[in-house]
């Protein structure tokens, strides 16, 4: 056997195996069963399962996210129900629960600057894939009808012509959320504090002067990496290096 081979057979040895959806309504019954009977350990225990096999719809998040909170694990909690937000979009239970779980965090932070913006709702609110889908199948449509226009006379090229400008009059706002999913995904870069105390230095060395702490549970903006560090910009403005292993990306 080949190095090659080895190493992806290891790899794949190592990596969860991806539940079947009965596997997984079993699971996700087992942790209801548990909250039911308040286990918060054993249903936060069977949710937390789904996640890391891959199944992460917007109610399993807020079920593991609700669960942590329960637990008192904040970091988990905020960053839970932070991904519920980004899977299905705004709700008040989530909302609620949210505001629970920053009301414990060791850092109030005061500023604005990780309000999320409307492009942000926006891509949260919307599917990426279905966008694709549309602004696809819109443009193709409104180009071969168009096609078809130039081929034809009478009723058949004015019907062609009509249907066309529809068309892509229903890709152009397809298209627009396709490009804020893009610019979303490439510039807006969040994590949430996990590790109990991260300290922030000053630069991206383990020996530089540490310029604040960071507690569980803070969300913060990831600006850049480098050499197990990555740089973050907190709501007040305030930035600096931390290492990656206590930040979990969203």
């Amino acid at each position: 056997m080949t190095g090659a081979a080895l190493l992806v057979l290891t790899l794949l040895s190592q990596a969860p195996a991806y539940y079947s959806p009965q596997e997984a309504q079993a699971v996700f019954a087992e942790g209801t069963q548990a909250w039911a009977r308040q286990d918060v350990a054993g249903a936060r225990a069977a949710w937390e399962r789904l996640v890391s096999r891959g199944h992460s719809s917007q109610e399993v998040l807020y079920n593991a996210g609700t669960a942590a909170l329960a637990a008192g694990d904040v970091g988990a909690a905020v960053l839970y129900l932070e991904r519920a937000l980004r899977a299905g979009g705004e709700t008040e239970d989530i909302e609620a629960n949210l505001a629970v779980a920053r009301s414990r965090q060791l850092d109030q932070v005061v500023g604005a600057g990780l309000e999320r913006g409307f492009a942000q709702r926006l891509a949260s609110a919307t599917d990426a894939r279905l966008c694709g889908w549309f602004a696809l199948v819109g443009t193709w449509g409104a180009c071969l009808l168009f096609a078809l226009a130039r081929l034809r006379a009478g009723r058949t090229r004015s019907v062609a012509l009509a249907l066309g400008a529809l068309g892509l009059l229903l890709a152009l706002p397809a298209c627009a959320l396709v490009a804020t999913h893009a610019w979303v995904d490439r510039t807006v870069r969040e994590g949430v504090v996990m590790a109990a105390t991260v300290p922030v230095r000053e630069l991206p060395q383990v020996g530089a002067r540490v310029a604040f702490e960071l507690h569980a549970g803070l969300k913060l903006r990831l600006l850049d990496d480098k050499e197990g560090f990555v740089r973050v910009k907190l709501p007040n403005g305030l930035e600096g290096w931390a290492a990656r292993e206590g930040i979990e990306p969203l």
